[in-house]
């Protein structure tokens, strides 16, 4: 019986490693639109032909997908999609390609007011220059915005015989939104501009924030090596001595590779840091202390002393205690730099997921030690 239970250990982790790394594409995957699918809104009655709507991708740092067609004579109809998140989506129909000037329809789901779109004229860079109902636009009285499957679907129609090709978009600040009465446009967090030919869909980008890509690879780099593969690295340690010296390879290799991507990950916020000067003090310090810790980890393996050495204990009690509290921060900064980052729920939700895989995974297998013993 204990041989039956000693034996699932290994197949237990590797299941385990299996499900994080594929859950978490699944996760993130699950939470985009695409135009692979059609436009099938549950809630939502259509009075067109979903099926007639042209799909393009239009901003792929945020998953912006745009539907559009001219529903009937005279009336174009669209539906911008992007993942859900506690801030607002916004189109802009600009006359040349610049924010200020252009007519802008903005939507987001509130948790006192359900869903709400405006339209707004923006006149300025300036709040009190941002004009709530105004603006070139001719709207029918359909509009809509709805949520479903992590997703946030807004539509509304135009009434124009062509449409305006510079087409911009934006998404708000986290926990930003405009409230009753006056609906007061707080500034973008991010933005892009662009150009459309309808008749080809062909979208080409002029303008936007060049450092998004750098952002969420500073993200994934970190939460994949300080925050998920540190984890595995642990759990293979403590589960899998008994398979020597295949533990300690597997150790020692999936450490790596977490201190690898997690290097190049403090490389990219330093990076990021100096481009766009924002103040996340408190974050850079937790990175650097993580990175140090890190390094003391690679220097304690370096400096390992035999198993029959009297300090060996010693190294053991210092590599294990500062591997958990690298691991604890690691965690903890991971959430803060998602909250700083403003990526919204997904993130969370996806991290989240993972790592509670992780730790049923560890408390699993060390209820299958507690009861061997």
């Amino acid at each position: 019986m204990k041989r039956e239970m000693k034996g699932n250990s290994p197949f237990i982790v590797l299941i385990t490693i299996t499900i994080t790394m594929f859950g978490l594409s699944a996760i993130v995957n699950s939470q985009a639109d695409s135009c692979s699918s059609t436009l099938n809104l549950q809630s939502v009655t259509l009075p067109f032909d979903a099926a007639s709507l042209h799909c393009r991708a239009v901003w792929d740092a945020h998953s912006y997908i745009l539907r559009y067609s001219e529903t009937t004579p005279g009336t174009w109809t669209f539906v911008l999609s992007a993942p859900a998140a506690d801030s607002y989506i916004a189109m802009g129909f600009s006359s040349n390609g610049q924010m200020v000037g252009s007519s802008a329809i903005v939507g987001w789901m509130s948790s006192t007011e359900g869903g709400v779109i405006r339209h707004y004229y923006l006149g300025g860079t300036s709040p009190s220059l941002v004009e709530l109902d105004k603006g070139n636009l001719v709207l029918t009285n359909y509009s809509f915005i709805t949520t479903q499957s992590s997703t946030v679907y807004m539509g509304f129609q135009l009434v124009t015989d062509q449409p305006q090709t510079k087409l911009i978009y934006a998404v708000g600040p986290t926990g930003l939104l405009p409230v009753a009465p006056n609906y007061r446009l707080t500034e973008h967090f991010d933005k892009v501009a662009t150009s459309i030919n309808y008749i080809t869909g062909q979208t080409t980008s002029s303008t936007g924030s060049p450092y998004t890509r750098l952002r969420r690879s500073h993200g994934v780099l970190n939460i994949l090596g300080w925050g998920i593969l540190m984890i595995i690295g642990v759990i293979v340690a403590r589960h899998l001595k008994s398979y020597e010296p295949l533990w300690f390879y597997l150790h020692i290799g999936i450490q790596s590779f977490a201190f690898v991507f997690g290097i190049i990950g403090v490389i990219c916020g330093f990076v990021l840091d100096n481009k766009i000067s924002a103040d996340v003090s408190t974050h850079k310090a937790l990175g650097i202390f993580i990175l140090v810790l890190g390094c003391l980890q690679v220097m304690a393996f370096l400096a390992r002393p035999d198993k029959v050495s009297k300090a060996r204990k010693y190294w053991n009690w210092y590599h294990q205690s500062v591997g958990r509290l690298l691991i604890i921060l690691a965690v903890a900064n991971i959430f803060y730099g998602i909250h700083l980052g403003r990526e919204g729920k997904g993130w969370n939700a996806g991290y989240g997921v993972v790592l509670a895989i992780l730790v049923v995974t560890a408390v699993f297998l060390e209820l299958k030690l507690w009861f061997r013993k």
